[in-house]
C-alpha cells in the first residue's frame, strides 16, 4: 500500500471508532503497521476480536483502494493527518479526523478562519446579521468556515462570496452528496475560490448523526465561533461547546429575547461569551499579529454601510418604512408609504442598486445592515 493507502483503509474499518484510531497510532505510529499485526497482537492492544478479523481482511486494502480511485476521478483531494497541507489548527483538537476529503483549495485550511454558525430556520434579522459580519470579516481577509445548511450557514457563506472572500463549507455527508440539494448552487459558487470539507466516506448519506460529528471540524478549524440565533437544542450550541473545550474563542450575537432563536447566543453570552455588535468585536479578540493587520486592512468586496448615501424623496420615505429586522411585502410598504405603485417600484429598485435593501422571496423587502 502507498503513503495514503493506510491512512484511507484504517478510516473505513467498520466499528473502530477514531478514538481507536488515534490509541493504536500513539502506540504503533506507523498506520502501516497496524495492518500487518496478528489477531493476537490485536487483541492484546484492546482491539475487539470482530473489528480486528477486519484489520487482517485483505479486503480493507481493495476497499482503499476504491476510495482512492474514486477520489482521482472525482477531482478529490485526500489529506492524511500527516500530510503537509493538513489544517493545523485541526490537528490540535481532541480527535482530528486521520484523513479529510477536500474539493476545491486545500491549501485554505490553513488560513486565518473564523466559524459562523446559527439557526436553520432563522429569522430575517439573524440571516441579514450572519451575512454582514461575513462578509465584513471576510473582506478583511479571514477565511469563513460554516456548515452548508440551511438559516444562518448559508448567509454566512453568502456574505463572504459577497465580499469576493474566502469560505470553507464543511459537510455532515460523503463530500459528493451536497445537502441541502438546494444549496448545490451555493456549493458551487463556494468551489471558485473557497474549499468544501468532509470526513466521511465518498457516497456517505447525510444522516443525522452525522452533523454533530462534523461540528468539531468546524470549530476546529476555526480560531472562534460566532453563533447567531441558536434554538435550545440546535446543533449550533454543540459547535460553540466544542470550540469552547477547544479552547477556542466563542462569540455570539444577542438577540429578541422574545424569540426562540435568541436562546442560545444569550444563553453564551450569560456564560462568558464575547458579545458581538460588529466585525470589530470578533478582530478584538483574535492572536495581535492577526489582529493588528486586521484592524488596517482595507476591507474589499460589498460594504454594508450606508455612508454619504443620496436618498431621493420616495427613497427616503420607502427606506424609512423599511426594517432591517422584518421583511415588509409591497402591499404593506404601498399602503404605508401613500405611493403610486410606479413610484414605489422605481423607488425600491433604487433603493436595491444603491445596496440599501434587499428583495426576498414573494415580493417582500427588508433594509440591508
Amino acid at each position: 500500500m502507498s503513503d495514503l493507502h493506510p491512512w484511507v483503509a484504517l478510516s473505513l474499518v467498520g466499528g473502530l471508532g477514531l478514538r481507536s484510531v488515534h490509541k493504536l497510532l500513539a502506540r504503533f505510529r506507523d498506520p502501516a503497521k497496524i495492518f500487518s499485526m496478528s489477531l493476537q497482537e490485536l487483541a492484546d492492544a484492546g482491539v475487539p476480536k470482530e473489528v480486528a478479523g477486519r484489520l487482517i481482511d485483505p479486503q480493507v486494502k481493495e476497499d482503499a483502494e476504491t476510495e482512492i480511485s474514486k477520489a482521482q476521478q472525482l477531482e478529490i483531494t485526500l489529506l492524511s493527518i500527516d500530510h503537509q497541507d493538513y489544517p493545523r489548527q485541526l490537528k490540535e483538537i481532541y480527535d482530528p479526523p486521520i484523513v479529510l476529503y477536500v474539493l476545491g483549495n486545500a491549501k485554505l485550511l490553513n488560513s486565518d478562519s473564523i466559524s459562523i454558525v446559527g439557526a436553520r430556520h432563522a429569522t430575517t434579522y439573524g440571516s441579514q446579521v450572519a451575512v454582514q459580519l461575513a462578509r465584513d470579516l471576510a473582506g478583511r481577509g479571514l477565511t469563513i468556515v460554516s456548515g452548508l445548511a440551511r438559516g444562518i450557514d448559508s448567509s454566512a457563506h453568502r456574505g463572504a462570496l459577497e465580499a469576493k472572500g474566502k469560505t470553507i463549507a464543511v459537510l455532515g455527508s460523503g463530500i459528493d452528496e451536497i445537502y441541502p440539494k438546494e444549496n448545490k448552487k451555493l456549493a458551487g459558487e463556494i468551489l471558485r475560490d473557497g474549499a468544501v470539507v468532509s470526513e466521511f466516506p465518498i457516497g456517505t448519506f447525510p444522516a443525522p448523526q452525522n452533523f454533530p460529528i462534523r461540528n468539531r471540524i468546524i470549530s476546529g478549524l476555526s480560531l472562534g465561533t460566532v453563533i447567531v440565533e441558536a434554538a435550545e437544542y440546535s446543533g449550533s450550541l454543540i459547535t460553540a461547546r466544542l470550540a469552547n473545550e477547544q479552547n477556542r474563542e466563542v462569540f455570539a450575537v444577542p438577540g429578541n429575547i422574545t424569540q426562540k432563536t435568541s436562546f442560545g447566543p444569550n444563553l453564551w453570552i450569560k456564560q462568558g461569551a464575547k458579545l458581538v455588535q460588529s466585525w470589530e468585536d470578533v478582530v478584538e479578540e483574535c492572536p495581535p499579529r492577526l489582529k493588528d493587520r486586521l484592524l488596517q486592512a482595507p476591507a474589499t468586496g460589498v460594504e454594508a454601510s450606508l455612508p454619504g448615501l443620496q436618498l431621493s424623496g420616495n427613497e427616503e420615505r420607502v427606506y424609512g418604512i423599511l426594517k432591517a429586522d422584518e421583511s415588509l411585502h409591497i402591499d404593506v410598504l404601498m399602503a404605508r408609504s401613500k405611493l403610486p405603485q410606479q413610484d414605489l417600484l422605481s423607488a425600491l429598485l433604487e433603493l436595491e442598486l444603491k445596496d440599501c435593501i434587499q428583495q426576498l422571496p414573494g415580493m417582500c423587502f427588508v433594509r440591508r445592515l
